[in-house]
């Protein structure tokens, strides 16, 4: 399952973006997003956000 950026969380460090193995992840209008068709769901965005906001989507 592919993660998702929690909007209201994210505080546009770009610690993920450069994390992220597949290149899924850019800037947004007011956060970073993640194209779930590229995301492999390996997490590594979660492990270096210092907020939490990447999680899994349901």
């Amino acid at each position: 399952m592919a993660y998702k950026i929690n909007d209201g969380v994210c505080i546009s460090c770009g610690a993920c973006e450069a994390e992220c193995p597949v290149e899924a992840i850019s800037q947004g209008e007011t956060a970073y997003v993640i194209d779930e068709d590229k995301c492999i769901s390996c997490g590594s965005c979660a492990g270096v956000c210092p907020v939490g906001a990447p999680a899994e989507a349901e």
